[in-house]
């Protein structure tokens, strides 16, 4: 089964009130068993442009992942969010498929 992924990119224009989100979105993360594999960090945009962060979240699968979004636990934290970042976020099937090389 393949596994689901938020993709986001986010310009914080409040850091100190930011901090409230992100540990209000633990609670959220944790119950539909997501892991961070991008959280910030170094980018660079060689083709259009990007937001000051970019964060890459694995959920199990993409109904979790889906779930989770629309969960009361993250409606809490989204709540906390408002005014203090703005967002572009997709949640995406992970591939199964073939891969280059035969892998």
């Amino acid at each position: 089964m393949a596994k689901g992924y938020w993709v986001a990119f986010a310009d914080v224009n409040d850091p100190e009130g930011y901090k409230a989100y992100i540990a209000e979105n633990a609670k959220a993360f944790g119950k539909y068993g997501a892991r961070f594999l991008v959280r910030g960090g170094e980018a660079e945009a060689p083709e259009g442009k990007l937001r000051s962060r970019a964060v890459v979240i694995e959920f199990p699968t993409y109904e979790a992942a889906v779930e989770c979004y629309h969960s009361p636990e993250y409606a809490k934290a989204m709540a906390l969010r408002q005014g203090k970042s703005v967002m572009d976020l997709a949640i995406v099937r992970g591939y199964d498929g073939p891969q280059p090389g035969g892998g």
